[in-house]
């Protein structure tokens, strides 16, 4: 009987339990697929620290090179480290890792050569279908003369690439906290961050799959607790937090207080631009705040607002030439890094743009935090269609309001927006909203949530 990989092919990567959803005959099934889909001659592939991690990428390489594809593996690494491996070999590249998501879980985030993601629409339907399709009838012949598979380590020509994307030469000495929770981040930060003028206070360096002290995930509020409080006692200048695999970061400021990714995005745009001669194209979605095309307009830039998710941003950059682009959610993507998402990079701009000044970060990143946000809020709801209905219901036709339904329903004011849309993969509603100032942001969420859940 044919595998069912519905539950585990999601729209831009594999993710689910080990092994109750998917093991290594699978993933060696999916390696062979990937290779016949992207025709490759070659690929890379990495892992992360989760126990499965190994034997799964071992089994997916095993696949690919029964079908004629030389297999570079360049081992533990961070998401981020991977798409470099592809950029810099320009080989089709596959990660496994499951980010955030608990230790039960693993994945794989797939790309074409140069980083180019794969996704539904871009290959990953048709590596479930032949996955699918051999489960069944049994692997395919193996190529005449199979792929060799071979070892390289990545790390120290990933961290000078990033470096000499950044001008750090001339920062002042900086205190800095970093929270790896335990995941790919306290493999890479201190190659990365070797030989810069940083008094790093490592927390939970140790690689571990189990995520023992707290969820790699440091968007949830409870997972930079720890950092807050330790930047605090240190006396720190900044704490910066990564995700499991260390592909995005969330920076807080001398006081503990988290720095909005939308404040970020600002700042690092605006260096990005300085850096292009105040000219270039900049990406956000469409939550982030008002200040990131406010700061792109400033600094001589054209904003671009996109859809949220990252294969709407890295469509939307190769197709306009942009520099830069950023998400609410901390991730943060360059041209110059073949328009990859990597929260390293972004963290180094912020110890550059820090360090460049002498300051403290609160006053710096005041600038680029204009507004008063909600965050995410998610409703749960037994009709995603009827409720998003009621909201535009309530809202149409009301004198001074814009609406727009680019992703989700956005309604617009000369003081205030909202953005409700719903969650493709379980029964929510997403509510963001911004305000100019907290009453009126408290009075607009209330409102909207008391519709949203009827």
């Amino acid at each position: 009987m044919a595998a069912d990989l519905s539950t585990i092919v999601k729209a831009y990567d594999v993710r689910g339990v080990v092994p109750d959803q998917w093991d290594e005959p699978l993933a060696e099934l999916l390696g062979a697929a990937f290779a016949q889909v992207t025709d490759a001659d070659a690929l890379v592939i990495g892992h992360d620290m989760r126990p499965s991690s190994p034997g799964l990428s071992r089994a997916f390489a095993r696949g690919a090179a029964a079908r004629g594809v030389h297999v570079t593996e360049i081992g533990l690494c961070s998401t981020d480290q991977l798409y470099y491996a592809s950029g810099a070999l320009d080989l089709p590249g596959a990660m496994f890792t499951a980010s955030h998501n608990p230790a039960q879980y693993n994945g794989i985030k797939m790309c074409r050569a140069g980083a180019a993601p794969v996704g539904q629409d871009t290959g990953l339907a048709e590596i479930r279908a032949l996955a699918e399709e051999w489960s069944e009838t049994g692997a395919p012949e193996p190529a005449a003369t199979p792929g060799t598979i071979t070892r390289r380590d990545t790390l120290e020509d990933y961290a000078a690439y990033l470096r000499g994307l950044v001008d750090l030469t001339a920062i002042r000495p900086l205190k800095v906290v970093v929270d790896a929770g335990n995941g790919m981040g306290g493999h890479t930060v201190p190659t990365v961050f070797a030989g810069l003028p940083l008094d790093l206070v490592p927390m939970y360096f140790e690689l571990d799959g189990t995520f023992p002290n707290h969820e790699a995930n440091p968007l949830d509020p409870a997972n930079i607790v720890d950092l807050q409080q330790r930047v605090r006692e240190e006396g720190a200048d900044l704490g910066i937090a990564f995700d499991g695999d260390a592909d995005r970061c969330f920076v807080v400021d001398e006081r503990g207080n988290p720095v909005s990714p939308s404040a970020i995005t600002a700042l690092v745009a605006s260096r990005e631009l300085a850096r292009h001669g105040g000219q270039g194209t900049v990406i956000h979605n469409l939550i982030t705040s008002w200040s990131v095309p406010e700061v792109v307009r400033e600094c001589g830039g054209t904003p671009v607002r996109t859809r949220v998710g990252h294969s709407f941003i890295k469509a939307e950059m190769a197709r306009s030439g942009a520099i830069f682009g950023g998400e609410h959610s901390a991730h943060y993507y360059f041209a110059d890094f073949w328009n990859a998402d990597t929260g390293m990079l972004a963290a180094l701009h912020v110890l550059a743009a820090l360090g460049g000044q002498d300051g403290p970060l609160s006053g710096l990143v005041a600038q680029y935090d204009r507004y008063v946000g909600s965050g995410e809020i998610n409703s749960t709801v037994a009709d995603q269609t009827a409720r998003l209905a009621a909201v535009r219901v309530a809202y149409a036709g009301q004198d001074g309001l814009t609406l727009d339904e680019l992703d989700g329903l956005t309604v617009s004011s000369a003081d205030w927006w909202f953005n409700v849309r719903p969650s493709n993969t379980e029964p929510l509603l997403r509510l963001n909203a911004e305000a100019r100032d907290e009453t009126t942001m408290t009075k607009l969420r209330d409102e909207v949530l008391a519709i949203i859940r009827g």
